[in-house]
């Protein structure tokens, strides 16, 4: 494995990362979206200017969540009818990640749940059944990439159209499948607030107190 940090291969900047298993970074200097190799680092893309953002979380926002505390260290962000929402990548203090979706101060946290046998598509008001759980579907939301930022667990920067599903059981629990990929991904989590994260290190706005 690549140790821990090494060098732009477009500017020169250093380049650290926080968690062991990023295969993506961005450039904070340059903006070049990065991937990692067993031996370097490969510019793959350039990260075009991001849309303009409302929301207090940022990369290096801290919380906590299940027992465990995390740091935000990457995001993907998406747009749609209704606006914008982001997908900040968390690093758990346990070495696991996971994702906090953030839509109009709106907030979910989930984990990716491989080995489920997923369906091809969906049609709102259908259920499955996952880990003795029954969801139904809620929402089908066509969306665009818009823009990456700091580290992910994947490669993922030249997306354009995508397709979530996001789903609802009778106990509050949230799942999304997010077909972006040939094959399709479940993540399984809960509608979190955001005082039950107890965020802190938030951006601050002009205005603020």
């Amino acid at each position: 494995m690549m140790p821990p940090s090494a060098n732009c291969p477009n500017c020169g900047a250093k380049i650290s990362f926080r968690w062991s298993a990023s295969v993506q970074t961005v450039c904070e200097y340059c903006k070049s979206i990065l991937v990692r190799t067993d031996v370097d680092l490969q510019k793959v893309g350039q990260v075009a200017d991001l849309p303009p953002d409302s929301s207090p979380i940022q990369i290096g926002t801290e919380g906590t969540y299940g027992g465990h505390s995390f740091v935000a260290i990457g995001r993907i962000i998406y747009e749609y009818d209704q606006g914008n929402w982001n997908e900040w990548h968390l690093m758990m203090n346990n070495g696991t990640s996971g994702w906090l979706s953030d839509a109009q101060d709106e907030y979910a946290v989930t984990f990716q749940a491989p080995g489920r046998n997923l369906p091809g598509e969906c049609s709102i008001g259908q259920q499955y059944s996952w880990d003795k759980e029954t969801y139904t579907v809620s929402t089908v939301t066509k969306a665009h990439y818009r823009g990456v930022e700091g580290e992910l667990p994947f490669q993922y920067w030249d997306k354009s159209e995508v397709i979530f599903v996001d789903l609802l059981s009778h106990t509050g629990k949230f799942a999304t499948i997010d077909y972006s990929d040939e094959v399709p991904v479940l993540y399984l989590g809960e509608a979190v607030e955001s005082e039950n994260l107890k965020l802190k290190n938030l951006r601050s706005f002009e205005g603020w107190s």
